[in-house]
């Protein structure tokens, strides 16, 4: 099969496609062989590629957690699944088991979900990572209740995007912070009550008027460094604020402590870095719940740029600019996508 390898950590030339053999056929047990059509592209991707993965010890490696396909061989103890069902997942492209950038791969049934029928396999495979963690961080980590005030950071971003349209399903009122007239305009498109044009605007006194100065009962973090400890300040006192990065060692956490906020991590990979299988099985419920609501028009995923499976690298340089909105994505096969 064809398949984007990563043969060194370095710059996004280091990804080169090539003629693999193909996974073996599942027999016996609960995996699918999938035929996969598109093969979402995350941070995550570009942070591996440059730094190098988390087992560097099994090199060369396929990166990408984000597929979708279609179910071509089933394991004897399939259940769910049968050939030519329509499936997206996020599982792969750590370093220890193969990821998306390829023809073809194996997956465990309790980690896959169906995809939804309404969208494009280009819009399933741009949606599982995003959809996990904004779930996780705003219904899980954040707590978030209907009728609460929400910040998202960087909400035209992947994660942000998605984000804004859970808050709104659960009932919250969002501001979000953008960096461009367009931007603006597509978040208010998602639902976001305020926007906040962040390169010309404090963003804490703004997100404070919003809320008469108490602050908002929730800020979600995806930009990470300063921008972390800064938003400190905007959050209500016993408010939560939760964060996708992992916080600087020099942060500034007094503010934190003299509002009492609850302070949360947000990793959607650890279940698969820890392989925490009941965790794994639940992104996958995630999923299944989220492309409900995709199929009832109540949540979108928005696609900005698709490229050919040959040039990731090409695909890599441009979520590395930081200039878009939305999500990336390989494609795989034509035929479907």
């Amino acid at each position: 099969m064809k398949a984007v390898l990563m043969t060194a950590a370095g710059s996004p030339e280091v990804l080169q496609i090539q003629d693999v053999p193909n996974p073996a056929v599942p027999v016996g047990n609960t995996e699918l062989l999938v035929r996969l059509v598109a093969a979402g592209i995350n941070p995550i991707d570009t942070k591996l590629r440059s730094r190098g993965t988390f087992y560097p010890d099994r090199m060369p490696t396929i990166l990408g957690c984000d597929g979708a396909g279609i179910v071509e061989v089933v394991g004897a103890g399939v259940q769910r699944f049968r050939p030519g069902d329509e499936v997206y997942f996020c599982y792969g492209g750590l370093g220890a088991h193969q990821g998306n950038y390829a023809e073809y791969t194996v997956v465990d049934e309790r980690f896959v979900a169906r995809k939804p029928a309404s969208i494009s396999f280009a819009e399933a495979a741009a949606a599982p990572l995003v959809l996990i963690t904004a779930w996780e961080a705003l219904y899980e980590r954040g707590r978030l209740e209907p009728g609460e005030r929400v910040l998202i950071h960087a909400g035209a971003g992947g994660v942000g995007h998605v984000a804004i349209q859970l808050a709104k399903l659960k009932g919250a009122t969002v501001s979000t912070t953008v960096s461009s007239d367009e931007k603006a305009n597509f978040v208010k498109q998602l639902g976001a009550d305020n926007v906040i044009f962040y390169k010309q605007t404090d963003f804490v006194q703004a997100a404070l008027d919003w809320t008469d100065g108490e602050g908002v009962d929730l800020a979600f973090d995806t930009v990470g460094g300063e921008t972390f400890h800064k938003t400190f300040p905007a959050v209500r006192v016993y408010g939560d604020i939760v964060t996708i990065l992992e916080p600087n060692a020099n942060t500034v956490w007094k503010t934190a402590r003299t509002r009492n906020l609850r302070i949360s991590l947000e990793f959607m990979l650890a279940p698969a870095l820890l392989e925490l299988k009941n965790s794994l099985h639940h992104h996958a419920e995630i999923l299944q719940q989220s492309a409900t609501w995709i199929d009832e028009g109540k949540l979108k995923i928005h696609v900005s740029h698709k490229f050919p499976l040959k040039e990731a690298a090409k695909a890599h340089q441009l979520i590395e600019s930081g200039t878009v909105a939305g999500k990336i994505v390989l494609l795989i096969s034509d035929e479907f996508a």
